[in-house]
């Protein structure tokens, strides 16, 4: 069990301080509020923050996942699939874009952001206000935004560590169960009562939030927040599928093939990063990876360590043992 004296703290540093305590290292909270915590064992030192920032990763790394446009640009001078993409710095700018983009599938993105903020995703777009509505919510989170393809599949997010894949979950988007009688509003609430959902990522899954995006989304369905689902009808909220915008996890480590975790491999060294969440989007998992079958949408340069612990469904990977054994502790 962790210690209660670290509940405070986010999951994944939880996780690092408990495994680095079990192998006697001396642990030492800088900050409470920023995760920022000092390991010691005989003479060496190591600093982590938010438990996947370390001193592995060059100052340069991170910098360049957090650019999505940068990210893209490396990725794809390294032969790996990345999907097609404009940037856009004005709502003026995404006018002049508009006609081209008519009945096209996009992802409306900020530029630099991680944990799915800002994020709309528009299938065979149609509305000038929706897509709109999509740049002015990216806008509040970046004064770049990407309009990108949509590419079709599920989304998995490999965990890479070192030279290796440590762990893949699946994430399934935010979503309620109907039962005939609760309303999606209800149902969320209801749901949210789960004590493996919090907030601020000190637990296992975040609670579902009912905000912007989630309005519209259900808008595109014909639904609003007070929809009562039929019994067992499953009722999605975002397309985005991050656990912290209220996802589910299932993990899929000894499901996916070797093609694949050597592609997520290759794009995090593409980018020079010891530590990162590589997000790939798979037409079919059962396929050999080709560029026709896989797209990389984003590379995280802070990934969750928990969530590959306590999955929704699945293994507890322990992935907090392969940081400790990355930086020789």
């Amino acid at each position: 069990m962790i210690s209660k004296d670290y509940k405070s703290l986010e999951l994944s540093t939880q996780l690092i301080i408990k495994e680095a305590l079990e192998r006697n290292i001396e642990v030492e909270v800088l900050d409470w509020h920023d995760n920022f915590i000092r390991l010691k064992k005989n003479d060496k030192v190591e600093y982590i923050k938010q438990a996947t920032r370390t001193s592995a990763d060059s100052y340069i790394a991170p910098l360049i996942m957090e650019n999505k446009e940068v990210t893209k640009l490396v990725l794809k001078e390294h032969g790996l699939c990345v999907p097609k993409s404009v940037t856009i710095h004005s709502i003026e700018n995404a006018l002049a874009e508009y006609p081209n983009l008519l009945g096209s599938d996009i992802v409306v993105k900020p530029k630099s952001t991680n944990f799915g903020k800002g994020i709309t995703i528009i299938k065979n777009m149609q509305s000038k206000e929706e897509f709109l509505d999509a740049a002015k919510f990216a806008f509040k989170e970046d004064s770049y935004l990407l309009i990108e393809e949509y590419i079709p599949g599920k989304e998995y997010r490999f965990l890479v560590i070192g030279d290796e894949v440590a762990a893949i979950l699946h994430r399934v988007p935010a979503n309620v169960k109907g039962d005939g009688i609760h309303s999606i509003r209800q149902l969320v609430e209801i749901k949210n009562q789960d004590p493996l959902r919090g907030k601020n990522y000190t637990t296992p899954l975040e609670k579902i939030n009912l905000g912007h995006a989630e309005e519209e989304f259900l808008k595109a369905q014909g639904k609003d927040f007070n929809y009562i689902p039929l019994e067992n009808e499953v009722v999605y909220l975002r397309k985005n599928s991050n656990i912290s915008t209220g996802g589910d996890s299932i993990d899929f480590t000894d499901d996916i093939s070797d093609d694949y975790k050597k592609i997520a491999v290759k794009a995090a060294k593409a980018v020079g990063a010891k530590i990162c969440g590589a997000d790939i989007i798979i037409k079919d998992i059962n396929e050999k990876a080709s560029k026709d079958n896989y797209s990389i949408i984003e590379l995280n340069f802070n990934p969750a360590l928990h969530i590959h612990d306590y999955p929704y469904i699945g293994k507890n990977r322990k992935v907090e043992k392969k940081v400790l054994d990355l930086l020789n502790l």
